[in-house]
């Protein structure tokens, strides 16, 4: 456990900046009256997502690889995370579900019902825990994997190891 010390705490990081980011969501409206620009605003996470990943490879060089880092030492720890990323996903879903925005999947179905992008059916069966859960399970491991790989090229700072 001891390993991973460091991956766990910015996996946690990132899920506290995920919830907190969901917070400024809905308090900006984009959960409920101004919902018709959720679908783009929501996209200026993404930055703020890859300076996490950013932030916690290069404490991981810093602390416990003492300042230097191979590429594959660096995408493997990104994968530690992307990992315990997936695993927490759920719980932040439900965090965002109940606590944070509870009306926003029911104002998803409203505004693409009423906007003809979907018929009730097809926006229930989108705008709902269960299928949120599904891909953001999926979709923020694959992100976090896809990340690490290309910052661990940035941050490397010594030579892959041969394997003679």
């Amino acid at each position: 456990m001891n390993k991973f010390k460091t991956e766990i705490k910015w996996a946690l990081i990132f899920m506290g900046v995920t919830l907190a980011w969901m917070l400024l969501e809905r308090l900006t409206g984009l959960h409920s009256t101004h919902i018709d620009k959720h679908a783009i605003y929501t996209n200026f996470f993404a930055p703020i997502a890859i300076a996490v990943y950013v932030f916690a490879l290069r404490d991981k060089r810093a602390t416990d690889l003492g300042g230097k880092m191979t590429y594959r030492e660096g995408l493997m720890s990104g994968l530690v995370i992307s990992l315990i990323v997936g695993v927490l996903t759920p719980l932040g879903q439900l965090i965002s579900a109940y606590v944070i925005s509870p009306h926003y999947f029911e104002n998803a179905i409203s505004h693409g019902v009423a906007n003809g992008l979907a018929t009730i059916e097809e926006a229930e069966a989108y705008f709902n825990l269960k299928n949120y859960i599904i891909q953001s399970t999926v979709f923020a491991p694959v992100m976090g994997v896809i990340t690490s790989a290309i910052v661990a090229i940035f941050l490397k700072t010594k030579p892959e190891r041969s394997q003679d």
